[in-house]
């Protein structure tokens, strides 16, 4: 789970509203999306979970009206699941210990950004797993409730056993066997219906699974009646739980056909019948087994997906009639080179082959990937009187403990081919999870490399969006949004920022949008129009001393007024960072440029804010947007954030405006200015009419 992908509802129990304001900026800080709320006594505690739903209590050390153990109380009192997390100053063993005795899941610093945050989201994560599993036991119940309704109507005699002894048999399983009801066979060893002769054979098949090996898929036996008659039978045997508990399914077929005929039958049943190989459905059953093994530690084992590189093309050739040919052809070489007993290769798709590598280290699985890939290109294929060569991708997916299931390693096998394909094809990629960190981490080398290219050689974009006065105020007023030139189109800020921030390069950043949002100035005042550009600064601008002096310098060097440019900064880094961000927008005051503050309204009490920061403009937090149209609460969130901020003299945008129902309502309330898709998208020129 990411850290942006779910919001998260923060219930304080925290007396002063400014230091809950600066715990929620913390976590707003480290990117995730908070939805808080404050109380201070028992009262609201108890109103606040019982009105709405909470992910997380954080206890203030400074709660004068509640203590830790009440707090527990109440939250453990409202029956819901949430965390309880004990905010410190300061941090010891024995406050740890007397936390956790008292109620509370962890204790996080306060002081201590980075502790806060790491707390809080693996406390949050913690909690999304718990109520996850919570829902996939439901589901399992479910699911396991429709399981026994449609074994008890299947034709088949099917039963479970546990430790020899049968837990549960259908209605098909007692009328083969001569019974009447369950009662009568409930806990009776499996041993009893199968003959003397033959009971030994079963009792192996215990010992085996006894020392953790799977049992034989089938087994041939002589079965005995309740009457005691005989008759011969297939027992299909697999592994399988009952209410929990693990079990053996068998299915007895009654030998009705010569053992010959029906190993037959059974290997149809497996089979593509254009190629020979293993059809899809065989292969995913298999595939699990493999996955189970590796989830137990084994880590010998690989999964292959092949596909055939311009297959279209190669039709074209061939023809309809000869495809099945040449896909047999195909299956015939995988067959040379996959071969049991470790390894098995089937037909997954249309022109797409996949396969399970047992028994060989990760790096000879790979081995056999190129190996695959190799034999496609050195192979002539004839089909009738065609020749035809072909070239193949192959995607590699590692098995390690780390794979979560079936779908997860087909996705990641998948991936690695189309990621072969869009490198030219006729090559292998390969999915490590083990190797995901170091990957990772080359990553963002590559990333910084591409990042101080752009900086050396302008490799930056500027995008233009229109901000548009609803209350008719002159000039044209356009936000600057930045994108990075990349080899397969402009790169988002959202992929490289957080690299630059990590490598210390979001000063150089800033100070390249400026500089070039100044030259497209002078080129405008030129032309005599009146522009003004609202500029993302990056957070860690206000604690850059020397970007002020730079600022004025610029600006001076340009002759360009200050008062056309707009300087915007998130309001949770301004809050968090109230001295430093009081000192810039002062240093901006003097230059004549103006400041904005983004996410506005999204704390415990904005307001406030701006009685220490004396911001120009408050661009209003995109969550009021949502569905703006049809929901009252939103409606009345803007009414009211508009009319404080008329009395405060700022003046107010309203940002991703999607359709023309949410411009009627906000020009109702009296936004001053509107930006969104619905006017325009960002572009490369400055385009809009103004009117």
């Amino acid at each position: 789970m990411g850290k942006a992908d779910k919001v998260l509802r923060v219930l304080l129990v925290e007396d002063s509203v400014e230091d809950a304001e600066q715990v929620i900026s913390l976590l707003r800080n480290a990117g995730i999306a908070v939805r808080p709320n404050r109380v201070e006594d028992a009262e609201q505690l108890k109103e606040a979970l019982e009105s709405g739903s909470t992910d997380i209590v954080l206890l203030s050390p400074r709660a004068r009206k509640l203590n830790l153990v009440d707090t527990a109380g109440i939250v453990q009192r409202s029956g819901k699941d949430m965390s309880l997390i004990q905010l410190v100053d300061s941090v010891s063993q024995d406050a740890v210990l007397k936390a956790m005795r008292e109620g509370a899941r962890d204790i996080a610093l306060r002081t201590t950004p980075d502790h806060l945050q790491t707390v809080v989201l693996r406390e949050f994560e913690n909690l999304s797993t718990r109520r996850a599993l919570r829902r996939m036991e439901a589901a399992w119940r479910e699911s396991e409730r429709r399981a026994h309704s449609l074994l008890g109507s299947s034709r088949d005699p099917i039963a479970y056993v546990h430790e020899g002894m049968h837990v549960y048999a259908n209605k098909a399983y007692l009328e083969m066997f001569g019974f009447e009801d369950f009662d009568e066979i409930e806990g009776l060893a499996i041993l009893d219906l199968i003959t003397s002769g033959d009971a030994e054979k079963f009792r192996n098949v215990l010992r085996m699974q006894s020392k953790g090996e799977k049992p034989p898929e089938k087994l041939d036996v002589h079965a005995k009646r309740a009457d005691g008659s005989t008759f011969e039978a297939i027992m299909e045997l697999s592994e399988a739980s009952i209410e929990g508990e693990p079990a053996t399914q068998i299915i007895f077929r009654q030998q009705t056909l010569g053992t010959e005929l029906a190993e037959q039958l059974d290997a149809l049943k497996r089979q593509d019948l254009v190629t020979g190989l293993y059809n899809r459905q065989y292969f995913m059953g298999e595939l699990d087994k493999a996955i189970a093994s590796a989830n137990s530690g084994r880590i010998d084992q690989a999964v292959l997906y092949i596909e055939i590189d311009n297959y279209r093309k190669v039709l074209d050739q061939v023809g309809v009639g000869g495809a099945d040919l040449l896909l047999g052809d195909v299956a015939a070489m995988l067959k040379e080179l996959i071969a049991p007993p470790n390894d098995l290769v089937a037909r997954f798709a249309d022109h797409t082959f996949t396969a399970v590598l047992s028994g060989r280290p990760h790096e000879a699985c790979v081995q056999m990937a190129e190996q695959i890939r190799k034999r496609f290109e050195e192979r002539i294929f004839d089909v009738g009187k065609r020749s035809v060569s072909l070239n193949a991708s192959v995607g590699v997916c590692l098995l390690t403990e780390k794979v979560a299931g079936s779908q997860m390693v087909l996705e990641k096998a998948n991936e690695a081919c189309r990621t072969a394909q869009t490198e030219g094809g006729n090559r292998i990629a390969t999915f490590d999870p083990a190797a995901q960190d170091k990957a990772d981490a080359a990553k963002d080398r590559e990333w910084l490399d591409t990042i101080k290219n752009a900086l050396a050689k302008d490799g930056f974009i500027l995008f233009y969006q229109p901000i548009v006065s609803l209350q008719g105020h002159e000039g044209e007023f356009y936000e600057v949004l930045l994108r990075m030139q990349g080899p397969k189109g402009e790169i988002m800020p959202g992929q490289f920022l957080p690299i630059a921030e990590r490598f210390g390069l979001l000063p150089q950043i800033d100070r390249w949008v400026v500089e070039h949002v100044l030259k497209i100035l002078q080129e405008r005042m030129k032309q005599g129009r009146l522009t003004t550009f609202f500029i993302k600064l990056t957070p860690q601008a206000i604690d850059d001393g020397t970007l002020l002096p730079w600022l004025a310098q610029q600006l001076k060097n340009a002759r360009v007024p200050g008062d056309r440019l707009v300087f915007e900064m998130p309001e949770s880094k301004v809050v968090t960072h109230l001295k430093q961000a009081k000192f810039f927008q002062k240093g901006l005051e003097q230059l004549k440029c103006g400041f904005a503050l983004e996410q506005f309204g999204s704390g415990l009490n904005s307001f406030q804010l701006l009685k220490h920061v004396g911001a120009n403009y408050v661009k209003l937090d995109r969550t009021f947007m949502a569905d703006l149209a049809k929901s009252a609460e939103n409606q009345a969130k803007i009414k009211e954030l508009c009319e404080q901020s008329r009395a405060f003299g700022r003046m107010t945008v309203a940002e991703f405006v999607e359709d023309a129902a949410s411009m009627s309502i906000l020009f109702s309330v009296g936004v001053n200015f509107v930006q969104g898709n619905f006017l325009q998208e960002p572009e490369k020129v400055m385009s809009y009419d103004f009117g």
